[in-house]
């Protein structure tokens, strides 16, 4: 893992975290966090993305309002992310784009985002024509913005007992995208927000396997 600084158009400058070789890279895959910060788990993910021959680059999205957050999966770690997530949501996507342009150095971008990072690759995808693929993990805006379209194929995973998305906003938007073009793609997993993160308590191995399994396939498909 390698730290990096990145600058958005407004100046602003942020941390990333880094990892692989962008040479010999089939592409780059920028990693959106959850409202728990650049924690451990986030910070893991480039590693993962890295070993599959991408070159993954995880920005700070708190860093506007706050550097070096780092929260824990528990009632104060949500309630203090909720707040920063506040605090930056309006502009992040400023700062997602610094992060899309370091990781296209060396070919084609996809983005992948988790619980808030869900929501943030979907509106990525439906703002920017410079993305070959998104993926979203659990993202709650998405039945919101149902009637909103990509420009690059997407891939949506949610979980059936996810509280957060019920699964009726789940429906209305598979429904909402069912024709898109281009293609968005759902699958839900019988598992609970956040089944993806191995630190949570509603971590589910299977099917977190799975979900990553179709997201490397997805990746290798439009990206190669």
């Amino acid at each position: 893992m390698t730290r990096i600084t990145l600058t958005a158009a407004d100046g602003h400058q942020f941390e990333a975290v880094t990892a692989g070789t962008p040479n010999d890279a089939k592409g780059g895959v920028v990693i959106l966090q959850e409202i728990f910060g650049l924690n451990p788990h986030i910070r893991s993910l480039p590693a993962r993305y890295a070993e599959a021959g991408y070159y993954a680059v995880a920005p700070a999205l708190f860093d506007r309002a706050e550097a070096n957050v780092s929260l824990d999966y528990n009632a104060d770690g949500k309630t203090r992310g909720l707040a920063l997530k506040a605090a930056v949501d309006a502009i992040v996507l400023e700062d997602v784009a610094a992060a899309i342009t370091a990781a296209a150095a060396e070919g084609p971008v996809a983005i992948i985002g988790f619980c808030w990072g869900g929501s943030l690759a979907w509106r990525a995808a439906t703002s920017r024509h410079d993305l070959a693929a998104a993926i979203a993990y659990y993202g709650g805006e998405l039945p919101k913005l149902a009637a909103a379209t990509a420009h690059c194929p997407v891939l949506a995973h949610f979980g059936e007992h996810d509280a957060s998305i019920p699964m009726e906003g789940v429906a209305a938007f598979t429904d909402a995208q069912s024709d898109a073009t281009p293609p968005v793609s759902i699958h839900t997993y019988d598992a609970d927000h956040g089944f993806n993160c191995d630190a949570r308590g509603q971590y589910n191995a299977d099917a977190a396997a799975i979900a990553h399994d179709r997201t490397l396939a997805f990746l290798q498909k439009h990206m190669g």
